[in-house]
């Protein structure tokens, strides 16, 4: 599963936990925010806190979320990319 991650919106940071299956928990200012779901690329569902089903109600906060979810690339994997390629290096030498 993915790790948690950091997102910027403006100028508003937001904390982003996935759960899985497209499910993320968000975080606004330290504190436990909203609960979103992937519908589409471009639509993304608030659900309900105490229900947890999806709230069909356009919200474009959460679609602004949603897109930034999209688009985040995790450092990480540039960093393994960079150790794989000094493994790969050592062997050959």
């Amino acid at each position: 599963m993915q790790e948690p991650f950091d997102i910027t919106i403006g100028t508003t940071d937001y904390a982003v936990f996935p759960e899985g299956n497209d499910t993320y928990v968000i975080f606004k200012d330290g504190k436990e925010y909203v609960h979103i779901q992937k519908d589409t690329e471009e639509q993304w569902l608030k659900l309900d806190d105490e229900t947890a089903l999806p709230l069909f109600e356009a919200n474009e906060e959460i679609n602004a979320i949603g897109r930034a979810i999209i688009a985040y690339v995790p450092e990480e994997e540039e960093e393994e990319e960079d150790e794989e390629e000094d493994s790969d290096e050592f062997l050959l030498n």
